[in-house]
């Protein structure tokens, strides 16, 4: 019990420390266990670069089944990185960018004009928030 009270408390003072609430920290931790898998990176990967995709077409591209991309799309979609439109019995997906601008902005203020850069090793992420 004085473990998990230790561990608590040092995670609210990590919190404090960052200026982000611990909601939003918690929310983060999550979207960043969401995109801990190869698949769901890569499919964040294909949507960046093409836009709004639809299923079959991802499927392809990661030589993956329609249900084992369809659960990808579902961890990313309750993440709240990706939306998507039904269109008949299809679905396109897309980067929800509004929300995902709107957690960059939160954890890496700044001025909108500003480019912001995130180095993953030979990945970069660039943004700008509006």
């Amino acid at each position: 019990m004085k473990t998990v009270a230790v561990k608590a408390k040092k995670l609210a003072g990590a919190s404090r420390i960052s200026g982000v609430d611990d909601r939003t920290l918690d929310y983060v931790t999550e979207i960043f266990k969401s995109v801990a898998d190869r698949s769901r990176l890569l499919i964040l990967m294909i949507l960046a670069q093409q836009g709004e995709t639809h299923v079959s077409a991802i499927c392809k591209l990661l030589s993956q089944s329609q249900p084992a991309v369809s659960h990808h799309l579902t961890q990313l979609r309750n993440a709240g990185l990706i939306s998507f439109r039904r269109d008949g019995k299809y679905n396109y997906y897309a980067i929800d960018s509004n929300h995902v601008g709107e957690l960059l902005a939160k954890f890496f203020p700044g001025p909108a004009s500003t480019t912001h850069r995130l180095p993953f090793g030979e990945l970069e992420i660039a943004f700008k928030v509006k």
